[in-house]
């Protein structure tokens, strides 16, 4: 994502990072390939020791963090102590791409606007690692109406990183569509697994099924983009032996708010109790793999297929 913006964004224009992994930002650093025309920002990009300091040097800034702890505790570092005024005098604008849950955001978003620190945005994406490379992520935009421009001026910012950017309602509404998109991500993805599991084990070669299933009634993203039979999708987290990708853990927290959600608004999920019994089982056996790796653990007892067939 933070690659798609800084090649797309004026040559004049600074990127500004920061990550809690020391690691991780002095290799973006290192691998960004656009010349900057500043000398002392090499390629137009500048670390930053904190998120505060990202904030205090920014017009625009977008977090995109793992959990609820850890947006709550990036921004209670920046609007604790207010905020000298942008570099270019515009209203400062905040967007968390993070899928937390929504009351959490509203909090952060109160805190903000409350302290007149800027605008706040929630607009959590769609699309995994392939779509944030792509540059073909849907962002899912929560942001008021009543003061004219806000959502105007936030389209053609996510515009950098994705190929489509919808406005669901008001703050909130973005992180809403999201639990609701990845409630049913994580059951169809279960079931995919089973029914290549079932395909294959009754003699069908596992493409000519992805082929099938993918022309049929039953495709979805995890048949068509994210199948998790290996040799069947080239470029899937199965050919890596289900490295990158969308971490198992992450679907198993974002199962888990979707849970809470649905309790809180008294919406009945039938299959709730058990796709999060499924991930959890297998979180605590393939931490840091990709989510489709629940097709691995499935044929656990069945001869280790890791192929679509018994080994």
């Amino acid at each position: 994502m933070a690659a798609n913006l800084r090649a797309k964004l004026p040559e004049s224009d600074s990127l500004l990072v920061n990550d809690r992994n020391v690691e991780t930002l002095e290799k973006f650093t290192k691998e960004i390939s656009v010349v900057s025309t500043a000398a002392s920002k090499p390629n137009g990009v500048e670390a930053c020791s904190s998120a505060r300091e990202v904030a205090e040097k920014s017009d625009v800034l977008i977090t995109c963090l793992p959990e609820p702890k850890s947006v709550t505790s990036a921004y209670g570092n920046i609007i604790p102590r207010a905020l000298p005024s942008t570099p270019s005098g515009e209203e400062r604008l905040f967007i968390d791409c993070s899928t937390i849950d929504p009351q959490t955001s509203r909090t952060i978003a109160e805190a903000i606007h409350s302290t007149q620190s800027g605008r706040f945005v929630d607009a959590p994406m769609s699309g995994g690692v392939v779509g944030a490379r792509a540059a073909s992520l849907t962002f899912m935009v929560g942001a008021s109406t009543k003061t004219g421009g806000l959502v105007e001026r936030v389209k053609p910012i996510l515009g950098l990183m994705g190929a489509r950017v919808m406005h669901l309602g008001a703050q909130g509404a973005g992180l809403a569509a999201k639990l609701a998109n990845n409630y049913l991500l994580a059951v169809s993805n279960i079931a995919t697994a089973e029914a290549m599991t079932l395909g294959t084990r009754l003699g069908l070669d596992p493409k000519v099924l992805s082929e099938l299933i993918n022309s049929s009634s039953g495709q979805c993203w995890s048949s068509k983009i994210n199948n998790p039979v290996p040799g069947v999708v080239k470029g899937a987290p199965a050919e890596r032996d289900y490295e990158g990708g969308f971490g198992v853990s992450l679907m198993a927290k974002d199962l888990r708010l979707a849970i809470a959600a649905a309790k809180n608004s008294e919406t009945k999920l039938e299959l709730a109790s058990e796709t999060a019994r499924i991930y959890s089982a297998v979180d605590d056996v393939e931490a840091g793999k990709d989510f489709s790796v629940v097709y691995k653990w499935l044929n656990r007892d069945n001869g280790n297929a890791t192929n679509g067939k018994r080994l």
